[in-house]
């Protein structure tokens, strides 16, 4: 039987000590207290969920969690964890690491069994309060009981004991030898309440159901454990609901998972287990239906470049090669409902091959940036959209490739913007995560040739939205700001056609805001070439200049374009609709509506959409069986 060694807490371990040199950690002392100090008791107690981690007989990390109500986790001696609650019996692999071969009720003692001890840990968790304890220790000893009598007084309870035949009452005596109280963020706030499981396993082989897939895709948290042989950790991570990404799903290439580590307390208590002994053993609990995917395997720690090639954005990351899982439909002791999600949740990070050529290569994953932009110039163009005109300057001759009209531009701000780390950030949460890169479309032509000559004049045009383009608002021009080009990027699908389809399809736009800005760079070619498009462009009153700079810059475009105009017109804007309508502009004053859209919708129509999140999925829904592209505003 896997056990734990005699462990005194206060120091660092092996693996520990060195994530802590490859990270830069300042850490200094290990906060870590020896067995369950009365607060942390207490804590526990008014949680109601545990995770549990242990490994199997054959050294495989594995964890669960179990609960649903307050109170059935508690102290009941020094430094000794109580815990009596219904479990999944018959599919969850802890239990199964616990008390597999034991008859029903048979006591298991591992001490008096001449064995050192059941290695385990626990996380205790409270998702109304965003309360976590992490606790390490031994099973002391423990049975696991079915509820109830087996004799039935009616066919009705007999079907219905027979329906609750997996669930099971554990009780089980932990012995705690460290306890350590964790900070709150990237936990969403749920109401927990308890339920009485009726295990089914869909699936304990790879690769994954399609169930899991679903699972995996909607996740917002999971729990983990780890091991480096003197002791164990149970931890979560936790994020936007589909933060893990699944790399493949095969029988030829596996069953490949990648997380990001977002910025922590820089203990790397689960990374230096990790580099002692790479292997993880995880549960991802579905809430909302008691469902649990529970898995072990492999694990690499990836760090700068590396990660950043699988998981663009990221400094830090863990891919996980599973070796072993089991999907398993209501297996869990309790259901939870979502209250609110972490404020300290960055946007979800999709894996390079999913983004293909939606963003620009990283610059860690490069030996460098090709290209440095310095901001030259700035016009204001409404209260909150600016033109910005940047010169680039390659790194050397060459190392730029030239752009394509309509393809968007990786800057780097991080040397403007990044603070350095901090445990939390009350103030402005979603910056412990950013990584300060950012994309926008080119809103001019390219120049000619294949390669950016030093020199070459590039714009952008991008509203007031967040830290980078409020430095680009604010700074001052007299002051060189220089940024790392990261290159070019952007769908070759979402070229718009200059002239006459092969297919004889009729292009049709719709922007919402600076979601014009794709046409920019292209409408010269699409004015030339007599390209059959018509823009729909959703567009503020307050924004009105913005289109009346665009039309008088690339003449021709006015007459493609109908103008939806939202929000209350001042007397300047009416000066700007005046002037558009002389432009041939046609002036729609309300939101654009489903009819608009799908007006002429018996003609053979691609529709190409540039907005943001909400109105794209309305559009979305209204062009369902019509060819649509879109570009994401969520690159």
């Amino acid at each position: 039987m896997p056990t734990l060694h005699e462990h005194v807490p206060g120091g660092w371990h092996e693996g520990e000590q060195f994530m802590h040199r490859l990270l830069h950690s300042s850490r200094q002392g290990n906060p870590t207290s020896y067995g369950l100090p009365a607060h942390y008791a207490y804590r526990v107690q008014v949680s109601a969920l545990v995770a549990f981690g242990t490994l199997d007989s054959q050294g495989r990390p594995w964890t669960t969690v179990w609960g649903g109500e307050r109170g059935f986790a508690r102290a009941i001696a020094q430094n000794v964890l109580g815990v009596q609650t219904l479990v999944d019996r018959r599919f969850d692999p802890v239990v199964e690491a616990f008390f597999g071969g034991k008859e029903d009720g048979e006591m298991v003692r591992p001490l008096r069994e001449g064995d050192d001890a059941q290695v385990m840990a626990g996380l205790s968790i409270d998702l109304s309060t965003r309360d976590r304890v992490k606790l390490a220790g031994r099973m002391i000893a423990g049975a696991v009981q079915v509820n109830g009598s087996e004799e039935t007084t009616s066919g009705d309870e007999k079907e219905r004991k027979e329906e609750q035949k997996g669930a099971a009452e554990v009780q089980l005596a932990m012995m705690v030898q460290e306890s350590l109280g964790n900070c709150p963020k990237y936990l969403n706030k749920k109401e927990i309440r308890p339920h009485v499981p009726s295990p089914s396993l869909v699936s304990d082989t790879l690769p994954l159901p399609m169930e899991a897939m679903k699972l995996l895709a909607r996740a917002d948290l999971f729990f983990l454990s780890s091991t480096s042989g003197e002791t164990m950790d149970t931890n979560h991570r936790g994020g936007p609901p589909g933060f893990v990404r699944v790399v493949s799903n095969s029988a030829s290439d596996g069953v490949v998972l990648v997380y990001p580590e977002y910025s922590g307390n820089q203990l790397y208590q689960t990374l230096g287990n990790l580099h002692v002994r790479p292997l993880v053993g995880l549960v991802v609990p579905d809430f909302a239906s008691g469902d649990a995917l529970y898995l072990t395997g492999e694990t690499s720690v990836l760090v700068g470049r590396d990660a950043a090639a699988l998981l663009p954005h990221s400094k830090l990351a863990v891919k996980i090669t599973v070796t072993a899982a089991r999907f398993v439909r209501d297996s869990l002791p309790f259901r939870g409902d979502v209250v609110d999600y972490s404020p300290y949740n960055p946007p979800v990070r999709r894996l390079a091959s999913e983004q293909a050529a939606l963003v620009a290569p990283s610059a860690e994953a490069a030996s460098g940036p090709p290209a440095t932009a310095t901001l030259v110039k700035r016009e204001v163009l409404t209260p909150s959209i600016a033109r910005f005109t940047f010169k680039l300057r390659p790194s050397r001759p060459g190392a730029l490739k030239q752009w394509k009209p309509g393809q968007h531009i990786t800057l780097d701000f991080s040397e403007e913007l990044d603070m350095g780390w901090s445990h939390m950030r009350d103030d402005d949460p979603k910056s412990l995560n950013d990584d300060f890169v950012r994309t926008f479309t080119v809103s001019n032509a390219p120049g000619v040739g294949a390669d950016v000559r030093d020199g070459a004049e590039l714009e952008i045009t991008a509203r007031k939205n967040g830290p980078a383009t409020a430095l680009l608002w604010r700074h001052n021009l007299r002051v060189p700001l220089e940024l790392p080009v990261f290159g070019f990027g952007g769908e070759e699908a979402f070229r718009l056609p200059t002239g006459s389809t092969k297919d004889g399809k009729e292009a049709v736009f719709i922007a919402g805001g600076v979601g014009i800005t794709p046409v920019l760079a292209q409408a010269s070619g699409i004015v030339e070439g007599g390209s059959p498009l018509t823009v729909l462009w959703s567009l503020r009153a307050e924004d009105l200049p913005l289109a009346v700079d665009t039309f008088k810059r690339l003449p021709g475009l006015a007459g493609r374009v109908r103008l939806f105009v939202t929000g209350r017109i001042e007397e300047k804007g009416h000066q700007a609709s005046e002037s558009l309508e002389a432009m041939g502009a046609t002036i729609v004053k309300r939101r654009i509506l489903k009819t608009d859209v799908i007006e002429g919708s018996g003609k053979r129509r691609k529709y190409y959409l540039c907005t943001a999140p909400e109105m794209l999925k309305v559009l979305t829904s209204w062009l369902e069986g019509e060819e649509v592209i879109w570009e994401s505003f969520e690159y």
